[in-house]
């Protein structure tokens, strides 16, 4: 595609913006309920972020492969981007401040954000680059439904499977079994092994998305908005028999998601490419170098809780409490800032490295 469609790049920006809000409250002692996750069940909108991400990176996918020579190069970029991925989430749960600047293998965390981001990457690309659409719509129904029986139908350790969470939670057994310690939490990690199975196909549905947006359909928000309004309609109908989690990134969850991308999507296309209304430059700055700001995010974050400046005091923790904490404001709000404050200065940096047409590709 020689055009760029706005509205993508618009969304990425605007998803990865939203990563940093919810990641970086001045205390998660204080924080509103839409930027928290859903305690077990159910969602929140900081629930979305994630999936959403997934999302457009499929969409991406389309734009970066669709109707180009594939090569033995191509599955060498892919692999290489893979590892990148990978690698940079395994440094980010890895680094410390002490020499040699490296946790004990113990305490090192496997799963994470961008481990997933690179592993989804890695399938949905090969799976696009193989497969017509039709049989990727099948691929995504089978790894749905194939999700759903392995975690409520499968005895965990002689016991019933379950849903909650709980040690015959299918997901968690394997989590614990294959990782240990290496766990985000000891009965539970939100990026763990098996729920990557369906978080793929939240990376397959933004295909289908792409190739929607990148065909010669017209009405395409028509469309868009079609599919995302019966997603929704299939998440929630499945959500009765296999509940809406993130944690477990069930199927039902799969599809609400990935509902509410398409919905969201829809409108900024429409507004964008279709009205020619221009907002959201500094997300479309966001989206360009989306990566590179996330990892900046989570890094410079973890370091500043690290460095210690008044006794056990973190220059996180100093820097809310003299800064942002004040009696004639709550403290949820006084939170709200700190996170407001933190996204305002990586839109800043993406708009200094956008105007001065500097791009990291990982």
């Amino acid at each position: 595609m020689k055009e760029r469609i706005l509205s993508v790049d618009i969304f990425r920006g605007m998803t990865i913006v939203l990563m940093i809000l919810v990641n970086t409250p001045g205390t998660w002692a204080a924080v509103y309920p839409p930027f928290r996750h859903a305690e077990w069940h159910g969602y929140t909108p900081t629930d979305l972020v994630f999936p959403f991400f997934l999302f457009i990176v499929g969409t991406s996918i389309v734009f970066a492969y669709k109707n180009k020579p594939i090569d033995l190069g191509t599955y060498k970029k892919i692999t290489v981007r893979t590892l990148k991925l990978i690698g940079l989430g395994l440094f980010l749960g890895a680094f410390t401040l002490t020499f040699p600047f490296i946790k004990d293998f113990a305490d090192i965390r496997f799963p994470g954000v961008l481990q997933r981001i690179g592993v989804v990457f890695f399938f949905a690309s090969i799976l696009f680059i193989n497969f017509n659409w039709k049989t990727l719509v099948a691929i995504a129904a089978v790894l749905l439904i194939g999700y759903w029986i392995l975690m409520g139908f499968v005895p965990v350790n002689g016991m019933e499977s379950t849903f909650d969470r709980a040690p015959n939670n299918l997901a968690n057994y394997l989590d614990v079994q294959v990782f240990g310690t290496h766990n985000y939490k000891e009965d539970y990690d939100p990026e763990g092994l098996l729920s990557t199975l369906p978080a793929i196909v939240s990376s397959l549905l933004g295909i289908f998305t792409g190739l929607i947006l990148t065909s010669k359909q017209p009405q395409k928000a028509r469309i868009l908005m079609g599919i995302g309004g019966a997603l929704l309609i299939l998440g929630y109908v499945w959500d009765v028999v296999f509940p809406i989690n993130k944690a477990l990134w069930t199927s039902s969850f799969v599809l609400v998601t990935a509902g509410w991308a398409n919905l969201v999507l829809a409108l900024i296309y429409y507004l964008t490419d279709v009205k020619g209304i221009e907002f959201g430059s500094i997300f479309r700055y966001a989206g360009a170098n989306a990566i590179i700001l996330y990892f900046l995010s989570s890094f410079i974050a973890k370091v500043m809780g690290m460095i210690k400046v008044d006794g056990d005091t973190s220059l996180h923790g100093w820097l809310f409490e003299t800064v942002y904490v004040h009696d004639f404001m709550s403290l949820s709000m006084s939170s709200l800032l700190y996170a407001l404050t933190v996204v305002a200065f990586y839109c800043w940096l993406a708009y200094v490295l956008y105007h001065r047409k500097i791009f990291f590709k990982v």
